[in-house]
């Protein structure tokens, strides 16, 4: 017989087998015991997190010979027919392959035949995502009144591209990422029952490498088997996979702790001459720092750690590196990844990307000499208190804007629409902001899909700030790229376009020099903290009204928007 990949031999033949499913498994066991079979199931979630397995061992299950039971006995000539495939009744159809109106139009002309050999005749339809409109539109009434004798089981990784109406006329489970503890332990029972050696963080790593996905793991235990000699070792599934060794992000860690920037070049040039990916390292050193954070966190939450083996090097390195400085590492790492997809040359921006975090200063204590200055800040701390609370008279707070008009009259270059951006503040909400952050990555890649990547350039240095419902403020670091973005209606236009494909809202994109949104944001907060939003909002003119006012009077000047 030919040779077997492991995914395919072990694939699971019974409930108990799906690993880390046990919200699916223990629902759909309990219907089964109870008769509650529903006429059709939807099933989404990441690859390889046992989706198809589930919907054949549930076929297999309610057509048992030994029914109602809540394991399929895989005995009968039921359960054995559906396994090797020579029962007709149960039809797998992949959507990708079978996605016209035709082949859904043939499925609904053949469901009102009663099966020929078991209870039930069940389509499991696998990316059912990839259908056309028109091959829903004909699924769609089979769905709602099909006959008794009839289960549809559909399975997607992409569930927001079925349409409603579909997912309503379905029971829906999702399947969740599978634990690198229980991808270990999967294994470690395959390699046991199969008499093969393998070390137990060879195991783990895989594990982590499969970012959750059973069947990638067996993949890449297979590949690893058929790369050793006797047994699998660490080296050998670093080398399958493309990870990076721990030792190796920990000597790196421990040049960027000490400031060694030579130490960490040399590392660093080690790493490239295996033919390490860049980006798949700078990947891994994230969510080094990332574990790190956690473990000092949380020490006891080890099941959290996405890339990281506690071992000596790094619970010792923990100790030492402060929490705030991880928090500049990562920022430093992550504005690197970002500027390494739109370059050619990636292994220069992470060479630069290591100097920098060798030459970032370590938080400290309180030096001595600051006590004093500390001091002074209490005490004016306290006069601002009492300011507070007797303020001064509206006379002088005229005379001190009267003294910053000029000001703001001998501004030159692009000005911000400070009334547009206070509106925003003021209907702001976090929620809001968090949605746009979230997906600010995603939807510079899409203005890059519609061909406009030198536009999409501009936001390398730009950050959301604030978002309201009707609007999205944008801080740009330098005030040539805000106005380069804000004069450009093609580009607002096409951002417009891309955040209502991304959170579904009409948003108005407004831009804003960093400099300026300081000042913006602290008159605001000032403006809501005293009650003078109105008076403030008056005494904000623009500085070619004011020259036209004194040049032809007020009484003869006309301000229209």
């Amino acid at each position: 017989m030919a040779y077997q990949a492991l995914y395919r031999v072990w694939r699971p033949q019974q409930f108990f087998d799906v690993v880390g499913q046990e919200h699916v498994t223990t629902t759909l066991q309990n219907a089964l015991l109870q008769d509650k079979i529903s006429h059709a199931y939807l099933f989404s979630g990441p690859r390889g997190t046992g989706k198809t397995s589930a919907a054949k061992i549930l076929a297999k299950a309610v057509n048992c010979e030994k029914a109602p039971v809540s394991e399929p006995c895989n005995e009968c000539s039921s359960c054995q027919g559906i396994t090797d495939g020579s029962i007709s009744d149960v039809i797998e159809i992949d959507a990708a392959s079978n996605n016209g109106v035709e082949e859904i139009r043939d499925i609904r002309d053949k469901v009102k035949y009663a099966p020929n050999s078991v209870k039930y005749k069940v389509y499991i339809v696998d990316e059912v995502h990839m259908l056309s409109i028109g091959a829903f539109n004909a699924l769609l009434k089979t769905l709602e009144e099909p006959p008794r004798h009839v289960i549809f089981i559909l399975a997607t990784t992409e569930p927001h591209k079925i349409p409603l109406t579909i997912i309503s006329r379905t029971q829906r489970f999702d399947f969740k990422r599978i634990t690198a503890k229980a991808i270990v332990g999967r294994m470690r029972w395959i390699i046991e029952e199969t008499g093969l050696d393998c070390d137990e963080t060879a195991l783990q790593v895989i594990a982590r490498a499969a970012e959750g996905g059973m069947r990638d793991a067996l993949s890449l235990l297979d590949q690893a088997i058929s790369f050793s000699h006797d047994r699998v070792t660490v080296e050998d599934a670093l080398t399958v996979t493309g990870s990076v060794s721990q030792s190796f992000l920990n000597q790196l860690a421990r040049a960027v702790n000490e400031k060694n920037a030579a130490m960490g070049l040399e590392a660093l040039e080690e790493l490239l001459f295996q033919g390490k990916d860049p980006a798949r390292f700078i990947e891994d050193f994230i969510y080094f720092y990332r574990d790190m954070l956690l473990y000092k966190a949380a020490p006891s939450l080890e099941e959290s750690l996405e890339r990281v083996l506690l071992d000596e090097d790094f619970v010792q390195l923990a100790k030492e590196v402060d929490a705030r400085e991880i928090y500049d590492i990562i920022d430093g790492l992550n504005k690197a990844q970002q500027e390494m997809r739109w370059t050619n040359h990636p292994r220069v921006f992470l060479e630069v990307a290591i100097v920098k975090l060798c030459q970032l200063e370590t938080p400290q204590g309180i030096p001595s000499d600051v006590e004093p200055l500390l001091k002074r800040l209490e005490q004016l701390e306290e006069k601002l208190a009492q300011f507070e609370q007797n303020p001064p008279a509206a006379s002088t707070a005229s005379e001190q804007t009267e003294q910053k008009k000029p000001q703001r009259v001998n501004r030159k270059g692009f000005q911000a629409p400070a009334g547009k951006i206070n509106e925003v503040l003021k209907a702001a909400t976090k929620q809001d902001l968090n949605a746009i952050k979230s997906r600010w990555g995603e939807m510079r890649e899409m203005l890059v899909g519609r061909q406009m990547r030198s536009q999409a350039a501009l936001l390398n240095d730009a950050e959301p700030v604030a978002s309201s419902n009707e609007a999205l403020v944008i801080k740009f670091k330098y005030e040539i790229h805000c106005q380069m973005a804000m004069e450009n209606q093609r580009f607002i236009q096409t951002m417009g376009s891309v955040l209502f494909d991304l959170v579904g809202k009409q948003l108005q994109v407004v831009g804003v020099p960093e400099e300026q949104w300081t000042n913006i944001r602290e008159k605001f907060i000032s403006t809501q903290q005293h009650g003078t939003a109105e008076g403030t909002s008056e005494t904000e003119e623009d500085p070619l009204i004011s020259e036209a006012k004194k040049l032809f009077g007020e009484e003869l000047i006309q301000i229209q928007d």
